[in-house]
């Protein structure tokens, strides 16, 4: 096994002191291995924030490409795995918060959106970083992401820490409690948490023109 190989083996078993050794035996920090990943990229996957900080001590680039395909970024990894420690070293070294990768994905929606219940420790590490709590990803914001998948907890969170409430999340929770009656539960617990959080927006001539622009049907002004 080549050097390269070893480097991003140990990184991905955690093990800081051998990954240390072969830095110092003038291994590429960021050299991809044979299977096309970096030492950092398995790090990452892997939970492991020392491992994470020795590397980007060592000179690997923090937003570099990560993922089986290249389309994904170090902090997008870490978010959907919730590795908040992860998290913290790369928000430490800097790394930005917004949409990032070829495919554009905005870290903050994936931690509130993966797992059962997404990943709330994550999420608030994010937002404690300033990233933007109504950022859109494919015409979407992290709280109506958190509405499509029922994340009832998820929700809350969000809207405790200043999520605007839309009328596209209280017109999804409603078409996703017709859509699936057995979780009908959880969406009433989601559109009475949205009522309550900004009845003003949920006016009925505002929900129906919403409907509507949604639909196709209402006027521009």
């Amino acid at each position: 096994m080549g050097m390269v190989d070893q480097l991003a083996r140990a990184a991905g078993d955690g093990d800081a002191p051998l990954v240390a050794r072969l830095l110092g035996e003038g291994v590429g920090v960021d050299a991809p291995a044979s299977e096309g990943r970096t030492a950092l990229d398995l790090a990452v996957r892997g939970g492991h924030a020392d491992v994470v900080r020795l590397l980007i001590a060592a000179g690997a680039d923090p937003e570099q490409r990560t993922g089986e395909y290249q389309e994904s970024t170090p902090l997008c990894l870490a978010s959907i795995h919730g590795h908040t420690s992860v998290v913290r070293a790369l928000l430490d070294a800097g790394v930005h918060t917004g949409a990032q990768g070829r495919m554009g994905y905005a870290p903050l929606v994936l931690a509130a959106t993966t797992g059962d219940e997404g990943h709330p420790e994550a999420v608030d590490l994010l937002l404690d970083h300033g990233a933007d709590i109504n950022v859109v990803m494919k015409d979407r914001t992290p709280l109506d992401w958190a509405v499509w998948f029922g994340l009832a907890p998820m929700v809350q969170q969000l809207l405790d820490r200043g999520a605007t409430p839309t009328v596209k999340a209280l017109t999804t929770a409603h078409e996703r409690t017709e859509r699936q009656p057995d979780s009908w539960h959880k969406y009433e617990r989601i559109i009475a948490a949205l009522l309550a959080a900004d009845p003003a927006t949920y006016t009925a001539p505002t929900l129906r023109h919403g409907r509507d622009q949604e639909n196709g049907t209402g006027t521009t002004p």
